[in-house]
């Protein structure tokens, strides 16, 4: 029998804290680390992305840190990336109740982390460069943090972190306590192991790499023509989706195009702000769109659970960069699916790669109706991922709604917040219309407002015959419209979808 955060000494409150949440066993890695590090013991745990591991290093911090003084935090969070520097604060906060936590990181300006530190900050959660750059500016010293996590180690190195991490490490207590975290614990990273770790406590969890077992995948036969149509249609039938491509440029002129198929899109790449950057992750956690289309530097600060599929739009530059890809699905226990798009010239490289990772998967014609089979997505995740507005919608049917109208089916009442799943004509299409509450028409597109939150209850004067260009009986909806390939697509998905 698993033990209980309260078995591995995590306070009360805590513990109340996380199930609210619904967290009341620990993972793998939170079982083995937390003893340990709330014994004050130095930690080197390896670990995958997706495992747990921000609990692991946060509760032991939440529970023992001292308060701060301004300008000299207790407790230090090193990240590589700036999008896992606010997940892991957003994380922290969840359950630090009067412990603060601030967060520093480049590509914002500097004001607002300035007066958090004036303030005190009993935890910092940082970037190096930052870091770094208030250090010079006097904004802060490290002198009494006696508390260090160094998270995705492996990717600081990567990153070329490596001097200024220690740089750092040299400015705290020497007897501070050092916790580690990495996929991997070789080269760089057993280097610093050996020069700032005292007798560290190792705890290994997994595969090196992300495990990509649990996740389905699927390779479909594509043209370059056909890609974004059917890359619609399966964000449609399994999201919340990550959609991979190679070039920023690729990335917005996919989620441009996503979006004008009735899916709320939002892209992320090194091209945009962090305050665009901070959204876009922030409307996908909650729910709010239905795909994130990235490239590969960007999406390496993405750390979402409850990713439905993951599309390769574009192919990996080689087997490592499929397997982390697609490691973004299908974590820390859950389920997912993994697509990959074929073009007629990407066929060998595509059998070789697969070799590569031990996958022996057929190249199939697209169906994007399996794909709900393949990845279900917890009802909780899908009606509960936003809490503002409210809502409620009428039976029919229809395709997730644009981000300026509602779904197809009739009935569908106002409502804003998170961006509605697709339903079959029995099931509640969730996507809000205009936002006054006037039923929309039974249209391709909706009407003027913003896609609605799922619904909190059932409402009348549902669509009862579904979409009657796909779904009455005898016709084709090709046969009485332009753009026949796509709406015999989507007819096809509304009524294959469960």
């Amino acid at each position: 029998m698993s033990p209980t955060f309260s078995d591995l000494g995590v306070p009360g409150r805590i513990c109340e804290a996380l199930e609210r949440r619904g967290i009341t066993e620990p993972f793998e890695i939170q079982a083995a680390t937390i003893a340990d590090a709330m014994a004050g013991r130095d930690v080197c745990g390896r670990a995958p992305t997706g495992s747990g591991k921000t609990l692991a290093f946060g509760i032991p911090l939440v529970a023992d840190v001292q308060r701060a003084a301004p300008r000299e935090p207790r407790a230090l969070v090193l990240a590589p990336t700036r999008e896992l520097a606010e997940q892991i604060s957003t994380e922290l906060r969840s359950f630090a109740g009067k412990v603060s936590i601030g967060v520093v990181y480049g590509g914002v300006g500097y004001g607002p982390q300035l007066n958090a530190l004036r303030k005190g900050v009993d935890i910092l959660v940082a970037c190096p460069g930052r870091l770094e750059d208030l250090i010079e500016q006097g904004a802060l010293s490290l002198a009494s943090v006696d508390r260090v996590v160094l998270d995705e180690a492996d990717r600081m190195a990567d990153m070329g972190f490596m001097p200024a991490v220690r740089r750092l490490l040299d400015q705290t207590n020497p007897d501070r306590q050092t916790v580690l975290f990495s996929a991997t614990l070789d080269g760089d990273v057993a280097r610093l192991t050996r020069d700032y770790q005292r007798d560290p406590v190792g705890h290994e969890v997994g595969e090196e790499t992300p495990d990509i077992t649990t996740a389905s995948h699927v390779f479909w036969n594509t043209t370059q023509a056909d890609r974004r149509e059917i890359t619609a249609d399966a964000v449609g039938a399994a999201w919340p989706a990550i959609i991979f491509c190679r070039t920023r440029h690729g990335s917005d002129r996919l989620a441009r195009q996503l979006s004008r198929e009735g899916l709320k899109t939002a892209a992320i790449h090194g091209g945009r702000s962090q305050a665009q950057r901070t959204r876009a992750l922030a409307d996908f956690a909650r729910g709010r769109v239905h795909a994130l289309v990235a490239t590969d530097v960007a999406a390496r600060g993405i750390h979402v659970d409850g990713v439905a599929s993951v599309i390769h739009f574009d192919p990996p530059e080689d087997h490592k960069a499929y397997v982390h890809r697609s490691g973004r699905t299908a974590r820390a226990g859950e389920t997912g699916v993994v697509i990959s798009l074929v073009q007629p010239n990407q066929v060998r490289d595509t059998k070789r790669m697969q070799r590569q990772i031990g996958l022996d998967e057929p190249l199939t014609e697209p169906d994007a109706a399996v794909l709900r089979h393949l990845s279900p997505v917890p009802a909780r995740k899908v009606r509960d991922a936003a809490t503002e507005g409210n809502s409620s919608a009428g039976e029919g049917n229809g395709r997730p709604s644009k981000a300026a109208g509602s779904g197809r089916g009739q009935g569908h009442r106002s409502g804003n917040g998170s961006a509605g799943r697709p339903h079959n004509g029995s099931g509640n299409n969730r996507s809000g219309n205009n936002g006054s509450g006037n039923k929309s028409r039974n249209r391709r597109r909706g009407s003027n407002g913003n896609a609605g939150k799922p619904a909190n209850k059932k409402g009348s004067g549902g669509n009862k015959s579904g979409n009657k260009s796909g779904n009455k009986k005898g016709r084709h909806p090709a046969d009485s419209s332009n753009g026949g390939n796509r709406k015999a697509r989507r007819a096809h998905l509304q009524r294959t979808r469960g």
